[in-house]
């Protein structure tokens, strides 16, 4: 428990600091004090004629892109078919067709040549020497 103190970072000391919205007063009242009450937070709304009815209560199945059921249901089908079908192919075609930025196939392909090469040659695949000491052109002693 004490593990997951410090996720909550800044907002520990605003939540002790400012505890819940309502109290009830549990205490026997006396004379003056009078009976316990309950403090609303938010003034009940006004009840009239006209209120406005939830769209849960016209379509349970609502899926909050429309009123009307079946465009709601129509919206709901074309967005999830184009958001999760549509996304994933498109998605993982593009993914898989990007190119190859770590050069990881083409040093395969590049490292699998040389060999053959230096086999057909009668060459060692490896030699002590990173360049050929052959073709290195060193300064003369006055030179330097």
């Amino acid at each position: 428990m004490l593990t997951r103190l410090p996720r909550l970072g800044l907002s520990l000391p605003r939540l002790l600091c400012n505890p819940p919205a309502r109290f009830v007063s549990q205490s026997k009242p006396s004379g003056a004090a009078g009976a316990a009450t309950v403090t609303e937070l938010h003034p009940p709304e006004l009840k009239s004629g006209h209120g406005e009815v939830s769209p849960y209560v016209k379509n349970p199945d609502y899926h909050g892109f429309s009123l009307d059921p079946v465009v709601d249901e129509w919206n709901m089908r074309v967005g999830f078919f184009f958001g999760i079908s549509v996304a994933l192919v498109i998605g993982g075609a593009f993914i898989h067709y990007l190119p190859d930025h770590g050069m990881r196939e083409w040093a395969r392909r590049e490292a699998e040549r040389v060999i053959l090469q230096r086999e057909q040659e009668g060459v060692p695949l490896l030699s002590e020497y990173y360049f050929d000491p052959e073709k290195i052109v060193l300064p003369s002693s006055g030179e330097q």
